[in-house]
């Protein structure tokens, strides 16, 4: 269990979810919903990062994930929460939040790291990005995900944490599902106004990579997705 990735292992748990609480359906259909939901996410990404308008490109952001959770059937929420759904709660943009990180190749080193069930999944860390935040120097480890030909996967946790963020912490980048900011001038793009949170501060039967005690970071970060309500 531990090298299946995480798209993989929510799946696994929803379908015995379902079973047992008779709501299973059809596995095609369920992995074409699936498969869907990755497209749009990419293509949401990629208008993203095209986009000349940091703010602007997140004002967008926002609306297509509120329409994909009311929507989809892939939604983190469960289904009978979904139409009247308010929509994600964030803090306002921060443009301060945007910043370039570079990155320092680490020897590879396989990880495990713990999820919100009791099976952990395996992660190669690969980097370490530095960047600036606020008048200090940071730090995030970086993380490669194996599964389905690799993918770069960035946690993260702040003192905000538990309090006005979800207690497990948020992710910044995923590449496997879409998640990816992109690079600039050679340096990876880490805005932390797309930080958002994984999808079992939404429903617990979904299992999610929680942020490694390594990637906190000793500052609030008041800016992304918050606590849900």
């Amino acid at each position: 269990m531990a090298r299946v990735g995480a798209y993989r292992v929510a799946v696994l748990w929803r379908r015995r979810w379902e079973c047992r609480h008779g709501r299973g359906g059809g596995e095609g259909t369920e992995l074409l919903d699936l498969l869907d939901w990755k497209r749009r996410v990419f293509e949401l990404y990629a208008a993203v990062r095209g986009s000349p308008d940091p703010r602007a490109a997140r004002h967008y952001w926002r609306e297509v994930r509120d329409d994909l959770f009311r929507a989809h059937p892939q939604s983190p929420l469960q289904v009978d929460l979904r139409e009247s759904f308010p929509g994600v709660r964030y803090f306002e943009y921060d443009p301060a939040a945007r910043v370039l990180a570079d990155v320092r190749s680490t020897e590879p080193e396989t990880l495990t790291i713990g999820t919100s069930h009791p099976h952990p999944l395996e992660f190669i860390r690969v980097g370490v990005a530095t960047f600036e935040l606020n008048g200090r120097s940071l730090s995030l480890e970086l993380y490669w995900l194996e599964a389905y030909g690799g993918g770069l996967f960035l946690p993260f946790s702040d003192t905000t944490s538990g309090d006005a963020t979800y207690g497990a912490g948020r992710y910044l980048l995923d590449t496997v599902k879409g998640a990816d900011l992109g690079m600039e001038n050679g340096r990876l793009v880490l805005d932390f106004n797309f930080s958002y949170n994984p999808s079992c501060a939404y429903d617990t039967k979904w299992v999610c990579p929680l942020a490694p005690a390594q990637n906190r970071l000793p500052l609030p970060i008041r800016a992304g997705e918050r606590l849900p309500v």
